[in-house]
């Protein structure tokens, strides 16, 4: 498969116009960093959805907001007329020190969504931003922008996510990510929201709040109003409002185990065309998100943090083969993709040239190998009801690079044959937490060496074995576990039960990843708690544990 190689954000941006402001011609009271739109008159214009940036660069960074002109203006319902949006950005929450200003037209078009893209800021440099609409001023936004490319920075820190389904549960890791003033970014990657009915995932019984549309989204509308409904919690407003995010899709922002072609949970027919269905995800996603377009229609891109790490984001739905079925030896075929030609190329061509000393690598799905098929029964069908696989003698996970073997072979090979050092992959989607080293052949491990280190965060609130037996954590799942690490030796920890946030921290000499947990996804104020911390050295692409974490 081909595609247009991406802009690449570590090269110089086309630079666009921004207006310098020497001072504010009126500074107003400063606004703390909350989901509520600021107080305005019965009809004026609200934020009601928060403000948020992202994709940060040295010298900018997307800024976003969506506006409601009017009560009847709700996401996805086509009404409300123009409205014209300022945006400020800031080097004090007083805003009386604003460096850059701007303006643009929301409309019924794009959902009455507003990005800025932001150029002539500072390197290294936190600032803060807010739009106006009419009298209505918005919440305010903290953001920063990433170190000069050539800078020598001591370190850098992201909050990790990923699975957040609305109906499982509340965002309170979103919550406790917020809080944190040490971050960097916020890497989120995938599943952001979720596609299924009311009660569909997980079933009625166990939901926890409905969302909107009740029904499985379908069409532009039922996805902007889907991504507008997830944009009113409380705690993922703060999360935007308090950091830069770097987001990529996978495939619940479409439908599940989504391909180039059609999607599992897609009915031709009944459900309409696959390419008009994606097309309106895509178009939703980019009007909702603080992300750039790297190309039309696809979000891989790469990102820079000074000399220290560049970071090589991945989508591994647009252009991805049908996965195949399990056991049919399929899953070697070299015609077969989950990159697509042009993507893995770009990859590779990537982290050859990088001369960062840390090559980050943010995939939706897992790229180490694993075996499932020494589970007992008992826990092999909800194990193969969570992956989405057929129930009963499942020995790989189709829907990961294990369904793709030519692709991770030509990556991993490329990886030692150019001895490129330091490669870490960053992963989301299975809702367990992992830490591993990712072999050069699984078969002959240790021996033949590792090419990579992966860390897997668990999900924000989407289900894991323990949600989908019902039965308290620590008790069944740790026979699976134990049955899953004794047959594959390069997974360091795995952990099937909670639900949470990692946040890694990477310098010089090594990157960490601090695992954390929630206290009960089901209650609004749950707490959190570090769990594990694990972390690859220099040079070694190994894994191992560390006692405590960063902070």
């Amino acid at each position: 498969m081909t595609s247009q190689l991406p802009h690449d954000s570590a090269a110089s941006p086309r630079r666009r116009t921004v207006v310098l402001a020497a001072a504010a011609t009126a500074a107003l009271a400063p606004l703390a960093f909350t989901g509520a739109s600021a107080q305005a008159a019965e009809n004026a214009p609200a934020f009601l959805h928060g403000v948020a940036s992202g994709d940060p660069l040295p010298d900018g960074v997307l800024l976003w907001t969506r506006v409601t002109p009017t009560p009847e203006a709700v996401p996805g319902s086509g009404n409300g007329p123009d409205t014209q949006v300022l945006w400020e950005v800031a080097e004090d929450k007083g805003f009386s020190r604003i460096v850059a200003r701007g303006s643009v037209t929301a409309s019924a078009a794009g959902d009455h969504t507003v990005k800025a893209d932001v150029r002539g800021l500072r390197p290294g440099t936190a600032y803060f931003y807010r739009f106006t609409a009419g009298p209505t001023v918005s919440p305010v936004g903290r953001t920063r922008t990433t170190p000069a490319h050539d800078a020598t920075t001591p370190g850098v820190r992201f909050g990790v996510v990923s699975c957040a389904n609305w109906e499982a549960g509340y965002f309170s890791a979103y919550r406790h990510l917020a809080a944190r003033a040490d971050l960097d970014a916020i890497l989120h990657l995938g599943d952001y929201i979720y596609e299924y009915q009311t009660g569909g995932y997980p079933e009625a019984k166990y939901t926890v709040r409905r969302h909107e549309p009740a029904h499985e989204i379908t069409t532009l509308a039922d996805y902007r109003t889907r991504h507008g409904k997830y944009k009113t919690d409380a705690d993922l407003q703060a999360l935007h409002a308090a950091h830069p995010v770097i987001a990529i899709w996978d495939d619940h922002e479409f439908a599940n185990d989504a391909w180039s072609g059609g999607a599992e949970n897609h009915t031709p027919g009944a459900e309409g065309d696959w390419a008009a269905r994606a097309a309106s995800a895509k178009q939703a996603y980019f009007e909702w998100m603080p992300v750039r377009a790297s190309v039309a229609g696809t979000v891989y891109r790469r990102l820079r943090f000074g000399t220290l790490a560049d970071l090589h984001l991945l989508d591994l739905r647009s252009f991805r083969s049908q996965q195949t079925k399990v056991g049919s030896g399929s899953v070697d075929d070299p015609e077969r993709t989950i990159t697509g030609r042009a993507q893995l190329d770009w990859l590779k061509s990537g982290l050859a040239a990088s001369d960062a000393t840390w090559k980050l690598v943010g995939t939706s799905v897992m790229i180490s190998p694993v075996a499932f098929g020494s589970l007992p029964a008992h826990l092999l069908a909800p194990l193969a009801k969570l992956l989405g696989l057929p129930e009963g003698g499942l020995a790989i996970n189709v829907d990961q690079w294990d369904g793709y073997t030519d692709d991770r072979k030509e990556l991993l090979g490329h990886l030692k044959s150019r001895n490129i050092k330091n490669t870490v992959f960053l992963t989301g989607d299975i809702h367990m937490a992992w830490a591993n080293e990712v072999p050069v052949n699984m078969a002959t491990y240790p021996g033949s060496g590792t090419a990579a280190t992966e860390f897997v965060v668990t999900s924000v609130t989407s289900d894991n074995i323990d949600d989908l037996l019902h039965v308290l954590p620590n008790t069944l799942s740790l026979v699976a576990e134990s049955a899953i690490k004794a047959a594959n030796w390069h997974v360091k920890w795995l952990d099937m039960d909670d639900h949470g946030y990692g946040v890694l921290d990477v310098t010089a000499e090594r990157s960490q990843m601090d695992y954390y947990v929630v206290s009960d996804k089901k209650k609004a104020d749950a707490g959190s708690s570090w769990s594990r911390s694990y972390r690859t050295m220099n040079g070694t692409q190994k894994v191992e544990r560390v006692y405590q974490p960063v902070r």
